[in-house]
């Protein structure tokens, strides 16, 4: 998998993820579509996500709910600064800052495998194209 799911802008979650560096987009066994998409083939847990499935929820990303950000997007945010060196809260006001498609371009060039031009997963470190581990730089 080349770098062409890093350039979708409709795979960046209302939480401020990009679904395009998911293990659960990635993989190639019960992959997930990404949030964005129907619920059909969707994994247990994007279907029970708080965040995606907030009522609250009235635009595309959580930044334009009043009470931004919320406890699930703190939690979720936390979670992944800890195990992944991600957080949302700075994707999402990155994604304020600059835009989507700013924040897309950003993300080829931090999560683009070196050896193979494919994409890195955020939660394994692991290129899907060619099977190579590596670190990721701020």
């Amino acid at each position: 998998m080349k770098t062409r799911s890093l350039t979708k802008t409709q795979l960046i979650a209302p939480c401020g993820m990009n679904c395009g560096v998911c293990y659960a987009y990635l993989r190639q066994k019960n992959k997930c579509p990404g949030c964005r998409t129907s619920d059909s083939g969707k994994p247990v847990s994007i279907l029970r996500c708080k965040i995606r499935s907030c009522s609250k929820l009235a635009s595309r990303f959580c930044f334009s709910c009043k009470e931004f950000p919320c406890a699930a997007v703190k939690h979720l945010d936390k979670r992944y600064r800890t195990k992944y060196n991600m957080s949302m809260i700075e994707n999402l006001n990155s994604i304020i800052r600059s835009g989507v498609r700013s924040f897309v371009r950003t993300g080829i060039q931090k999560w683009m495998c070196p050896k193979c031009g494919g994409v890195v997963c955020v939660h394994n470190k692991k290129c899907y194209a060619c099977l190579s581990v590596k670190g990721i730089s701020d």
